[in-house]
């Protein structure tokens, strides 16, 4: 019997990397819901290849027959009712929440790309999926491979997690040369080909922030235990430490494409045609971060240090100041800057139910608002 697959964001580059994996294992894999947030015409060219999916667009618009579900209510109401096996959430940002929680409702499992899930509600949704018997597989390249490792050794000798950055095309910048980048310098990353809002977290180490903050709830660690280590590269997806001091890696060429292969086969391995390495001549470089010029990695971590709705007060605060950056409204550096000054109020209230985080990214979002004003003044 195939495995039906829902594909949240078939659009972007996640669903376009979880297409090209599901065109690889056509016997295995029958595509149910495909879903876009405005690409109406990208969905319907997407769904000729798969005529048996429903189409869901998590916007509101003109009605089309070709599309059963329309708005955030609809798309969530398409999880429910097509009921998928897997469901893949590509969606970007803090909008990925809701049908996260739809999802592991069905008791489905779920392939997670949406980081946003986690930094912003890992208890709820771990209460959820144990409630509900839904396993949240990663697909974060990164956490991914830990996930991966972690599956081969004993939690408990795990002594560190070293998650890998490639740094952005600013690696190397001082604080006076980040003062002059354009949003074209910030978009041109040299690894990865990603949608504008993590390409910019890219470039400002937030992305990598976010994976701190998102290793943390994922596998229950404290964040003195998670070490970014920067590995230009892009072959060394992250590592372990374990108690005797060795360190165990996963490998592959950059692909978004292998993670989610591991990720809608688990949890058996199977043959995968995408990343494989050849040895015949490989150089790999590690290095520190820069904390001081990229300032959101630890900002990052005292978040996640603080805990409670910190993290999602984070998270917001970075949404708006990358949105006015990609409007030309504010420089790179003030991205840290708003995110700062948000993190500065108080956050520590209880984020054990969906109402208390939504209510603490509501009034991050107003508090980034009214900085960016301040800033424009």
């Amino acid at each position: 019997m195939k495995k039906k697959v829902a594909i949240l964001g078939a659009t972007g580059s996640i669903g376009s990397s979880t297409l090209d994996v599901v065109e690889q294992n056509q016997d295995l894999f029958e595509v149910v819901l495909l879903s876009a947030h405005k690409d109406a015409e990208g969905l319907r060219r997407i769904a000729l290849r798969y005529p048996k999916a429903v189409l869901a667009l998590s916007s509101e618009g003109a009605s089309d027959s070709t599309i059963s579900y329309r708005g955030e209510a609809g798309l969530l109401r398409a999880i429910e009712d097509v009921g998928a096996d897997i469901v893949v959430n590509g969606i970007a940002g803090s909008a990925g929440l809701k049908p996260s929680i739809t999802a592991v409702k069905t008791g489905c499992q779920l392939a997670l790309a949406n980081k946003e899930t986690i930094v912003m509600a890992a208890p709820i949704v771990f209460a959820l999926a144990k409630a509900h018997s839904s396993t949240i597989i990663p697909v974060d390249s990164e956490h991914s491979a830990i996930f991966h490792l972690l599956q081969a050794h004993v939690h408990d000798s795990v002594e560190e997690l070293l998650l890998t950055a490639s740094g952005g095309p600013f690696r190397g910048f001082t604080s006076q040369q980040l003062e002059r980048v354009t949003v074209q310098d910030a978009l041109a990353h040299p690894t990865w080909k990603m949608g504008g809002k993590i390409t910019i977290d890219s470039a400002s180490l937030a992305n990598k922030g976010l994976e701190v903050i998102e290793a943390v709830r994922l596998f229950n660690v404290p964040p003195e235990r998670v070490t970014v280590v920067v590995h230009p590269q892009s072959l060394v997806h992250s590592m372990i430490r374990v108690t005797d001091g060795s360190v165990y890696a996963q490998m592959s060429r950059p692909d978004m494409r292998v993670p989610i292969h591991n990720a809608l086969h688990w949890p058996h391995t199977l043959p995968c045609p995408f990343g494989r390495l050849t040895f015949d001549s490989l150089l790999l470089t590690f290095d520190k971060p820069d904390t001081k010029a990229f300032p959101m990695l630890p900002l990052a971590y005292e978040a996640a240090r603080l805990s409670a709705c910190y993290p999602t007060a984070y998270l917001a605060a970075d949404e708006v100041a990358v949105d006015a950056f990609l409007r030309g409204e504010i420089t790179f550096l003030q991205i840290a800057d708003i995110t700062h000054r948000v993190l500065d109020d108080d956050w520590s209230m209880d984020g054990e139910n969906l109402e208390s985080v939504l209510s603490a990214d509501h009034r991050a979002r107003k508090r980034a608002q009214a900085t960016l004003r301040e800033i424009r003044l």
